[in-house]
């Protein structure tokens, strides 16, 4: 059974596709996800990896960002650690924790990511292009390929870009990454 934030997340992709009237062969020509996995998505039966998730904002127009705001709690001010969401993909034990979630009025938010050893995600297609990103490498080894262009980054190493192509985040097979991913 899926926790409350993954059910949430289950219903508010059904939403999204009912909304806009597509079938799930429709959803699956424009995320190139396959149909049965789409449907047991929206139905709950298994959590979306981040690379879905990532094909499933592109073929929705919005950051990954802004579709997690949907299901997550409304926000304060001030957000204690506490209270940050996280989010675990099942399939690389990547996980993702809204620092501070997206917000109405404000055009930033700040993300933490922990990418095990050894794993890679690529994202084929950015959810919103064109949007400024600061990566900010805490600790560990990233390499982050931007627009076929491969950047190897340290602990308190910075790359900044704008988003317009696809992106893949590699570790190397002993050395794992934190970060904090600044989107604005």
């Amino acid at each position: 059974m899926l926790d409350s934030l993954s059910d949430r997340l289950a219903h508010r992709l059904n939403d999204l596709r009912q909304a806009r009237g597509w079938s799930l062969d429709q959803l699956a020509g424009h995320s190139g996800i396959s149909r049965a996995t789409l449907s047991r998505m929206e139905k709950g039966d298994v959590s979306p990896t981040a690379e879905s998730l990532g094909r499933l904002c592109a073929a929705y127009g919005l950051p990954m960002s802004r579709l997690l705001m949907m299901v997550e709690d409304s926000f304060d001010a001030r957000v204690p650690f506490e209270r940050q969401p996280e989010w675990r993909d099942p399939d690389t034990g990547f996980t993702r924790r809204s620092v501070s979630p997206p917000a109405t009025g404000l055009s930033g938010e700040v993300l933490e990511g922990h990418l095990p050893p050894g794993t890679t995600i690529t994202y084929e297609t950015p959810p919103k292009p064109g949007q400024e990103h600061h990566l900010i490498l805490l600790d560990g080894g990233l390499t982050l390929t931007v627009d076929g262009v491969d950047h190897t980054l340290s602990g308190g190493d910075c790359l900044r870009y704008h988003l317009s192509g696809s992106t893949r985040f590699e570790t190397g097979p002993t050395r794992g990454a934190r970060y904090l991913l600044v989107l604005i």
